[in-house]
């Protein structure tokens, strides 16, 4: 029975290697070695907001299905070329009802800015404005735009920022969960949607006030680019909400009319036969800019949580990660690249393991003694462990609204026996060796030895962090204990702690690592990006567990089953065969 259901186990996971991912690898490989399709005269690029962007591109080729398959740093360097690009006339936006990330919203406004500056126009259409989280970011970047159109039956209710925390420590309480934690400290939020019911002061504190930096940002940069007085356009936005009329005679937007009206104004801006392109399409065109020169700049991508280990096993999506051993290694690459002069590490995370985090800033480290300087561009949040693997780098840039900082750390366990009793659910545990063996049982509450021993583990945790942000951004260590505590801090306000360098992207991040790394202005550069990406047939492994030769070996009798030739060779043996001739050719098995 047990050799029954590996056969059909097989079976199944043969099926699923041939009929499902067997052609998106013959896809993915068709797709990269496509020659690229000259883009029309006078074509216009429509960029739509409302799929959602990741912050950095994915380099598993399975990974972006089921989204848009975007992230903000294509989004950045696509448009750079198309700025260039003749043949390219308008961009068109589709915005967002709800909001978008303050920082990736921050980085587009400014990418938008510059394609404008190119002399090229910039439409931008809304379907509506709903008042959730931080759709006020999503009106930003539609001010940023020559014109904001938006439907007449649309509303304008982007009135503030708002959001919601869900607190369970009285839903604990009831149902049995003791939540047992540590946390350095007071301003270290995490930990209370576990423990308590309702804001504490310094959590209301900490996110009321990054909150109004971020909503102060977007009314500036709104205002700038309508050309009104911040105040003036603030106190019109919070008078709301409005219809599509009255934000038209209020000045909030434009013009009115459907999305078919915007394109059909873009084609006409763009000229007699325009074209409108997916950007997904053109950007599949171009490909990520590469440069030319002697000396290159290395561009090093870690997004999501930190954690230990090289990867792998990531399957066909889900959320990135940033794993240690594969990111130090793609910083290593870069020290051992005699072409490179300087690293722009793009960090986007929100935090995780320290052990991981250490091992990342060691290769940091490395990178700077190696004379190769060390430039941190940050995405959405750069935040706990985000900050950690930033915090000795030669420069920091971040967004305005980049969350960063939270310079702390917090853990603990869930135990749970007394809520599973409840349900008659017994849970008794077992341990042989020293006190703190299990420490880490969701049977038993800490002892008072092993609390003491685990927030001992936590106070080391904190100073070691403090000690390396006082080290990379030479402050005084009084000086990062005030402005530690586990308090998260918008970019703007990290400049003005310390703990940032620059407000910017990308952009700004590469030009600070030319001048650092004493690259003339008007010398041409290449960018190298680490870590290479995977390839199919090692995305295949990563999901299936097989090796990466196996793999291949698929594909390849895949793409020459596909092939026109094979196919005709095998009707003539089929052929053969119902006449019974030639049956030894492929006798094995049934054609």
């Amino acid at each position: 029975m047990k050799q029954f259901f590996l056969t059909v186990l097989g079976v199944f996971t043969g099926l699923i290697l041939f009929l499902v991912v067997l052609p998106i690898v013959l896809i993915i490989g068709a797709a990269a070695t496509a020659s690229p399709a000259a883009t029309p005269a006078n074509s216009v690029l429509e960029l739509d907001l409302r799929q959602g962007l990741t912050d950095q591109d994915v380099d598993n080729p399975f990974a972006a299905f089921g989204g848009s398959g975007l992230s903000v740093m294509e989004v950045v360097d696509v448009l750079a070329q198309a700025e260039t690009d003749r043949a390219v006339k308008v961009l068109l936006i589709r915005l967002p009802e709800a909001g978008l990330n303050p920082a990736t919203a921050d980085e587009l406004r400014q990418a938008v800015r510059r394609f404008r500056a190119a002399g090229k126009p910039v439409i931008a259409h809304s379907q509506g404005f709903l008042p959730v989280g931080t759709v006020i970011s999503s009106y930003m970047v539609g001010a940023s735009a020559s014109e904001l159109w938006m439907q007449n039956t649309a509303n304008f209710q982007a009135t503030g920022f708002s959001a919601d925390s869900v607190f369970l420590g009285r839903a604990f309480e009831r149902y049995g969960v003791n939540a047992q934690f540590e946390q350095r400290y007071e301003y270290k939020n995490a930990v209370n949607e576990f423990t308590e019911s309702d804001y504490t002061g310094p959590h209301r504190e900490a996110m009321t006030a990054w909150m109004t930096s971020i909503y102060d940002s977007a009314i500036a940069n709104a205002a700038s680019d309508r050309r009104v007085q911040p105040a003036a356009l603030k106190t019109t936005i919070e008078a709301g909400p409005y219809t599509a009329e009255q934000a038209l005679t209020l000045k909030l937007i434009d013009k009115i009319g459907q999305v078919e009206e915007a394109e059909a104004e873009a084609r006409r801006r763009a000229g007699n036969g325009a074209d409108i392109i997916a950007f997904e399409d053109y950007a599949s065109t171009k490909g990520l800019r590469t440069g030319s020169g002697r000396d290159a700049i290395a561009i090093v991508g870690g997004e999501g949580a930190i954690m230990t280990g090289a990867g792998g096993g990531g399957g066909f999506g889900g959320g990135a990660s940033i794993y240690s051993d594969r990111t130090a290694e793609a910083i290593y690459d870069a020290i051992e690249d005699n072409s490179v002069k300087a690293i722009v590490f793009r960090v986007s995370s929100p935090g995780g393991s320290p052990e991981a985090s250490e091992q990342i800033l060691a290769a940091v480290r490395a990178a700077r003694a190696a004379g190769k300087p060390v430039v941190v561009s940050m995405g959405e949040y750069a935040a706990s462990g985000g900050y950690w693997i930033s915090s000795e780098a030669n420069w920091i840039v971040a967004q305005p609204s980049t969350l960063t900082g939270s310079i702390g750390v917090f853990g603990g366990k869930f135990v749970i026996s007394e809520a599973l009793g409840r349900f008659g659910v017994d849970l008794r545990g077992l341990s042989v060796g020293g006190d703190y063996a299990d420490a880490f049982s969701p049977s038993e509450a800490w002892t008072e030895s092993q609390r003491a021993a685990f927030a001992a583990s936590m106070d080391r945790t904190y100073e070691e962090f403090v000690q390396r942000v006082s080290t990379g951004r030479r402050l005084p260590v009084a000086r990062v204990r005030e402005i530690a505590r586990g308090r998260v801090w918008t970019g703007a306000q990290a400049r003005s702690l310390g703990l940032v360098d620059q407000l910017g992207g990308l952009t700004e991040a590469i030009a600070k690592a030319r001048e650092l790394a004493e690259i003339p202005a008007d010398q041409s550069v290449r960018y190298k990006r680490f870590p290479t990406p995977l390839s199919p047939w090692d995305a295949l492994s990563e999901a299936f567990g097989v090796q990466s030769e196996a793999a291949r070996a698929l594909v390849l009798l895949g793409s020459v089953m596909a092939d026109p030739q094979a196919q005709a060779v095998l009707g003539e043996v089929r052929t053969q065969r119902m006449r019974g001739e030639g049956a030894t050719v492929l006798a094995d098995q049934p054609l």
